[in-house]
Order: structure tokens, then C-alpha cells, then sequence
């Protein structure tokens, strides 16, 4: 396979195992009910007073979310030399447009849909279950109630979070490189420039894991909602495809029975909180967002220049070299 597919993986599950912990608080902000809201901060810190409670949720992400990585890098790299290619601009480089990279990244994180539905609603369920279940045993149970259509429950919420958050996210970390590079001057040895070129990864890859949640937290908040919903009971035949988020289950909040779907809970949501609930859990995410992120992308710009494909690259080099 590809430098970039396994880059990618790599940098997706190192970014799961350092960012789950705070990845659970945000999931557990963004799911709380009128009850929860309000518990004090100490009865609510209990909830993470065990090593155990702090890995939960992390088997399907550390999996899936290195495949997903994988997808979105290997996406948006083909998408991005397509792009250049139609409009004759060199791959990767100052003059190929930014809008290009966008487009390519949006593109990209709309093919991790595929994996990065049933990841994300195998990941909240878990982490928000009481008793503590592990990530297999809740994927079983709605595999059993609802096929493979279960696992892809709130899919058109979650693809155009993915789709908007990655634009931002390559648009951002691709603006921040040329700037820096931009501005700064000439290193003098090898280890000046090697020290240089990692601290230049890490701000622009933790700046554009901020931009990107900050772009679409709401979103997030939304998925969710929509994602943890109650999920014991079965749905009626004939009932409405899980990828818009309705179903015939039991949930709290709506009348009659049936799953709320993306647009209800957002009203729900509203009427619960005002504006505020779209951006609950947001600062807790954004710490975790420029850590994980900038993790992951000097994890992926050391896999690629250890396997002779770094940014450095001459602009001639082909887009399945990279």
C-alpha cells in the first residue's frame, strides 16, 4: 500500500490512545441530559476516577479511526492532485490554490463516512453507557437489533460533519505551513532545521485541529445526541432509514415513541439550552484537539519523510509517490 495510507493509520491510532481521555469528557458534556447538568463538579469527576474509565470507548476508534485516517489522507491526497491536475497547477506546492485544498479535504472526509459512522456511534455509546460496556458488546447488540442500517444510525449528520471539518482542517494546516514558511529564516545545521521543521508540524497541525472543531462543533454536538440516543428497543418494520437519524426505538424527548432525527434534536437541544448547548464541551475539545492533532501530523510527516515521501519533495514527483 501506499507512503500515505500508512501514514496515516498510524498517526490516526496514535491520535486515539493520547486523546480519548478528553475526548470522553467532551462526549459526556455533549450527551448530558437536564439530570446530569446538574450534578456538582465533584460528583461529576467520579465518574472518571478509575485508570479503566478513562480507555472507555477506545477499541472500535483505535481500529477504526486508524482506517479512517488512512481513507482520509489517501482521499484527500488523490482529490487534491486531480484538482491541480485540471487546473495544471504543480501538486502540493505555493501556487496550487487553496481552494483546491479545501475541496480535496471536504472530499476526503466525506469517504470516511463509510467507516466513520459506526466508529463514532460505537464510540459514544460506549462511553456514555451505565454500567460500563465495552465498544464490541454494544456493536454486537445493534448488529443483532438492526443489521449493518444500525451501525450507520445519524450517517448523514456525521458525513457532513466530516465533510466541512476536514475542509477546514487541511485548508488551515495548509495555510499555516506557507505562512510560517514564509517567515522563517534559514536554519543553520542540521539539527536547528530538524528542530525548526518539527516545532513549524506541531503548531500547524494543533492550530488546525482547533479550526476544524471550532468549524463544526454544533455538528458534533447534534451527532451526538443523535447517535446516544436510547437504543433498547426494536424498531418497526417500515420505519425510516437509520442514516436520517429516525427509528422506532424508545427515546427520551420525543412523543410517540420514535428516535429523534438530526433537525429535532437540534430543536430539542435549543429548547433545552438555548445556543450554548451547541458549544458545550468545546474548550475541554479544543485542548484535545491541538494535542491530538498535532500529534498526528508530525506522526504522519515522519512516516512519510522516513519513507522517502516527505512535504520536501520536488513538485514533479507523482501524487502515488506520496
Amino acid at each position: 500500500m501506499s507512503a500515505d495510507f500508512w501514514a496515516g493509520y498510524l498517526s490516526g491510532a496514535v491520535g486515539i490512545v493520547i486523546g480519548n481521555p478528553l475526548d470522553l469528557i467532551k462526549v459526556r458534556l455533549q450527551a448530558r441530559d437536564a439530570a446530569l447538568a446538574a450534578q456538582t463538579p465533584a460528583a461529576y469527576a467520579r465518574q472518571f476516577s478509575s485508570a479503566a474509565s478513562l480507555v472507555t470507548g477506545t477499541a472500535a476508534p483505535i481500529f477504526g479511526y486508524g482506517a479512517l485516517n488512512a481513507l482520509l489522507f489517501v482521499s484527500y491526497n488523490r482529490t487534491e492532485a486531480a484538482l491541480n491536475s485540471a487546473f495544471s497547477l504543480p501538486v502540493h506546492s505555493h501556487s496550487s490554490s487553496l481552494w483546491s485544498t479545501w475541496v480535496a479535504g471536504a472530499v476526503g472526509g466525506l469517504a470516511t463516512w463509510v467507516v466513520s459512522t459506526p466508529t463514532e456511534l460505537v464510540k459514544c455509546r460506549a462511553q456514555v453507557s451505565a454500567p460500563r460496556q465495552s465498544s464490541w458488546s454494544i456493536a454486537k447488540q445493534v448488529y443483532r437489533r438492526d443489521g449493518v442500517r444500525g451501525l450507520y444510525f445519524g450517517g448523514v449528520v456525521t458525513a457532513l460533519r466530516d465533510s466541512i471539518g476536514y475542509g477546514f482542517y487541511f485548508w488551515t494546516y495548509e495555510l499555516t505551513s506557507r505562512w510560517m514558511e514564509a517567515r522563517s529564516a534559514p536554519s543553520e545545521g542540521n539539527d536547528a532545521g530538524f528542530q525548526q521543521e518539527a516545532a513549524k508540524v506541531l503548531l500547524c497541525g494543533g492550530l488546525a485541529g482547533i479550526a476544524t472543531w471550532v468549524s463544526i462543533f454544533p455538528l458534533d454536538v447534534i451527532k451526538t445526541r443523535v447517535q446516544t440516543q436510547a437504543f433498547d428497543g426494536g424498531r418497526a418494520p417500515g420505519s425510516s432509514s437509520p442514516l436520517l437519524g429516525r427509528g422506532g426505538g424508545s427515546s427520551a424527548g420525543l412523543s410517540g415513541g420514535g428516535k429523534l432525527g438530526a433537525m429535532e434534536m437540534a430543536r430539542a437541544a435549543y429548547r433545552e439550552g438555548g445556543m450554548s448547548v451547541f458549544f458545550r464541551g468545546l474548550t475541554v475539545c479544543s485542548v484535545r484537539a491541538f494535542i491530538v492533532n498535532a500529534v498526528q501530523w508530525a506522526v504522519y510527516e515522519w512516516v512519510m519523510a522516513e519513507m522517502g515521501h516527505g512535504r520536501k519533495r520536488n513538485a514533479s514527483v507523482p501524487i502515488e509517490s506520496r
